[in-house]
């Protein structure tokens, strides 16, 4: 691997650990689009993004546990939701195009976005 595609990927790991420490997630908004600068096709971002994100969540989950923060009787309901989900939405983005999961992601960035303005 090239030394300046370390450098990016290095910063963009760093970048995506921060925004899910510092908000609890939305480090894939970050990744995705560092990924897919950086020459990753877009189902492989995708993918890659949630990959290198469960380090960083498991690492900042365990901190908001440390500190209380986390209502156990939030976690597992909605924790087996996300494991569910995210099972059902791998299976799907092996069956779309990349253009159409490209096309999602930024709808859904856009609906988040605007979401946190209002």
């Amino acid at each position: 691997m090239k030394k300046n595609m370390r450098t990016t990927y290095l910063a963009g790991g760093a970048a995506v650990g921060a925004a899910n420490g510092l908000f609890g997630g939305g480090g894939g908004m970050i990744a995705v689009p560092v990924l897919k600068a950086a020459g990753r096709e877009a189902r492989s971002a995708h993918a890659t993004a949630i990959a290198v994100i469960l380090p960083a969540s498991v690492l900042s989950g365990a901190v908001y546990l440390f500190y209380g923060l986390v209502p156990l009787s939030v976690l597992i309901p909605v924790a087996l939701g996300v494991a569910l989900g995210g099972l059902l939405g791998a299976k799907l983005l092996a069956r779309v195009t990349s253009r159409c999961a490209t096309f999602v992601f930024a709808v859904l960035m856009l609906a988040a976005g605007i979401r946190m303005l209002l």
